[in-house]
């Protein structure tokens, strides 16, 4: 890729969820455009609460994170808490370092920009022994290479994952795209303009990572996706 694609594929793409939805209509399939995460409400906080000690902190940030369908930010739990972003962070960390040095099935650790409990690796066979015997929907062979390929190579269009793969992939990337776990990343300047990709947020959550510089090899990539809806 030459510097001038770069820079032109650098440029402000339109709203996400705008080409989310194109992507899904261009693969033809109805999928909802995601909404952007709203920030919790904190405008309802009228009632002045001062926490009263360091443990009291550590304790309500503890049940802030548990109740969080998702990872929780340190500017989220500082706007709750009505208290300095430097003090919740470093009650945070504290936190976490107390929490990860017994010996229980959870961690604490940091995910996709905000915290997040999580079953502990040395415990992970089970817990997918467990989810296995779940009824659900999991991902094709077929759509794990395809977000592989996407993971490794993003932002990357529908000809380039037929290139690596050797087949047509539309149908896995509807997959996954109706899980949320790529999203649109804008089209190319390039013949035809395809709409590239890359993955989301829900990935980094789903797979425990706290960025992209924590993907496994491509080798150890199915066996972490193995357990994985």
């Amino acid at each position: 890729m030459n510097d001038e694609t770069t820079e032109t594929e650098a440029e402000a793409t339109p709203d996400e969820a705008a080409l989310n939805e194109e992507a899904s209509r261009e693969l033809a399939e109805m999928v909802a455009a995601e909404e952007p995460t709203a920030e919790a409400d904190t405008t309802t906080l009228t009632e002045t609460y001062v926490v009263q000690n360091a443990a009291e902190r550590s304790a309500i940030i503890e049940a802030l994170i548990f109740v969080s369908e998702e990872p929780l930010s340190v500017k989220t739990m500082a706007d709750v808490l009505r208290e300095d972003r430097a003090v919740v962070e470093a009650a945070v960390t504290e936190l976490a370092l107390e929490f990860n040095g017994r010996s229980g099935g959870l961690q604490l650790r940091e995910v996709a920009g905000g915290w997040q409990f999580a079953t502990r690796p040395e415990f992970h066979e089970h817990v997918r022994a467990y989810l296995k015997s779940r009824p659900s929907a999991k991902l094709s062979i077929a759509s794990l290479e395809t977000l592989a390929v996407i993971a490794y190579k993003q932002p990357v269009t529908v000809p380039e994952i037929l290139e690596i793969r050797g087949v047509q992939s539309p149908s896995s990337i509807k997959t996954l795209l109706d899980k949320k776990l790529i999203v649109a990343k804008g089209r190319k300047e390039t013949v035809g303009r395809p709409m590239m990709y890359g993955t989301s947020k829900d990935f980094l959550m789903q797979f425990g990572l706290k960025d992209l510089g924590e993907l496994p090899s491509m080798e150890d990539f199915q066996d972490l996706a193995g357990g994985e809806a």
